[in-house]
């Protein structure tokens, strides 16, 4: 049930609108604009993040991709992309809406990470959102990871913040903490010496995501099972809130100081040197 959540949820925030809306964030769904205030998706720089810039030229692995939320915004950038996933329901799914964009090459790879089907230093920028939480061995993941990245390539990762995994404790359904769902929790220093250890140099690490934590946090409360649904009415009277404020002079100050006490994920962009 937990994986389903998760996919919807992916679906649900992911680039799943054309990418002239993305030039207009208040006119998305509250949770993508929320994302674009945190520095996601930037169509003027061509940023998937703040400082993680995708160009035609990028050879780019999203593993664990889901159904390939994250991957549109490279396809639309033009790179040759990889869509790696152990469900070959999600790789077929991300597939399918690559090959609606200027994506310059397409590849499935459906595989659980050990190894990743590629030769050594093939890649020019490496995906891993959510990942780690999920595999038995975060280090010899990386370890991978690293393995298939050419010399400066560069890394976009991602955790649930602990703050934000403490916070659902109690309150989740058990299993949230389960296998196959999230079996380790990353302090924040805990994440980024699994980084380094991997043999990469960090170039930024930030937090964002307070929405989304006090989303999941309402979500549990009320009783949903599915998002396929119709939202709770807490859920919804959340997201207008939440779109109230952003709408406000002071709502980016708000969200970014609330940012930094509950994230709901932590960030860190890395290069191979």
């Amino acid at each position: 049930m937990l994986e389903r959540l998760k996919t919807l949820l992916r679906q649900k925030s992911s680039v799943s609108q054309p990418s002239q809306a993305i030039e207009s964030p208040m006119h998305l769904p509250i949770g993508l604009t929320d994302m674009v205030r945190s520095g996601w998706l930037n169509n003027d720089s061509g940023e998937l993040f703040e400082g993680f810039r995708v160009d035609r030229s990028d050879s780019v692995l999203d593993i664990g991709c889901g159904d390939g939320g994250f991957t549109l915004f490279c396809g639309r950038r033009g790179a040759e992309v990889f869509v790696a996933d152990i469900d070959p329901e999600n790789v077929s799914k991300a597939v399918q809406r690559l090959q609606q964009t200027a994506a310059r090459a397409i590849h499935s790879l459906v595989t659980d990470a050990n190894p990743i089907p590629l030769p050594d230093a093939r890649l020019d920028k490496v995906v891993a959102m959510e990942v780690l939480e999920h595999v038995d061995d975060p280090a010899a993941f990386l370890a991978e990871l690293v393995r298939v990245g050419r010399p400066g390539a560069q890394y976009l990762l991602s955790v649930p913040d602990a703050l934000s995994e403490r916070a659902q404790q109690g309150i989740a359904s058990p299993a949230y903490f389960q296998r196959p769902n999230h079996i380790h929790i990353f302090e924040r220093e805990q994440f980024a010496q699994l980084v380094r250890d991997a043999g990469l140099v960090i170039e930024q690490h930030t937090y964002y995501g307070f929405y989304r934590t006090l989303w999941w946090l309402f979500f549990w409360a009320s009783g949903q099972t599915s998002l396929d649904g119709e939202e709770h009415a807490l859920i919804q009277s959340w997201d207008n809130t939440w779109e109230a404020l952003l709408a406000l002079p002071q709502g980016q100050a708000v969200k970014q100081a609330l940012d930094a006490v509950l994230p709901k994920s932590q960030i860190i962009v890395a290069r191979k040197v």
